[in-house]
């Protein structure tokens, strides 16, 4: 993870792992994840193998930082909508819309992470997948709430409704285009408004 080995916390050293991170992403991108090479990559950000081998481990931990950090961020914001004071529908609403809203801002890191995540090895592809259980597993706790309480309809398996909703955000990858008519968050009030229809007792 970018920055974990800057054992001494110095903040000056944090564009470095930002520029390289972000150099990776652009790659990824244009080439492919598996054609990408290391020495591309620190040409491009203008840095040495060694300030990469500093702030990463590997080409694989660029890969995982990419969407790690997507994900880090969402599971904060989800933390923060599931323990807000307010009812469960529109705690749910909200934390539908908004995972969608952060999935298209960062589209492009998405998009790269789901084609290439099978590059993988075996120790990151676990933490990945616990890290997107723990996502998912907050989100169904929150509707089964709403069915515990009479909210949501309690006979529709939460588990089915949370890949309802997911199945949606992860394809958007694959239609969502920033000239469409339709803004990220008109997208993500549909969406959000399509779960909860589907809640309704």
């Amino acid at each position: 993870m970018a920055g974990t080995k800057d054992g001494n916390g110095n903040g000056a050293a944090k564009p470095v792992a930002q520029r390289l991170l972000a150099t990776a992403t652009r790659l990824f991108a244009e080439q492919g994840y598996d054609r990408t090479s290391v020495q591309e990559i620190v040409d491009a950000a203008g840095v040495t193998k060694g300030a990469l081998y500093h702030y990463f481990g590997s080409k694989d931990d660029l890969l995982h930082e990419v969407y790690g950090r997507v994900l880090r961020l969402q599971q904060e914001r989800l933390d923060h909508f599931a323990d807000a004071d307010a009812p469960v529908q529109q705690r749910l609403r909200d934390a539908a819309a908004d995972v969608v809203v952060t999935t298209i801002e960062n589209l492009d890191d998405t998009k790269i992470f789901f084609r290439s995540m099978h590059h993988l090895g075996p120790e990151k592809d676990k933490q990945v997948r616990a890290e997107r259980r723990r996502y998912h597993e907050r989100f169904r706790a929150l509707i089964e709430e709403g069915q515990r309480s009479g909210v949501f309809a309690a006979d529709i398996p939460a588990d089915l409704v949370v890949d309802y909703h997911f199945g949606s955000v992860h394809h958007l990858g694959t239609w969502y285009r920033e000239d469409g008519p339709l803004s990220p968050q008109q997208v993500a009030d549909h969406l959000a408004e399509l779960l909860l229809r589907a809640l309704r007792p």
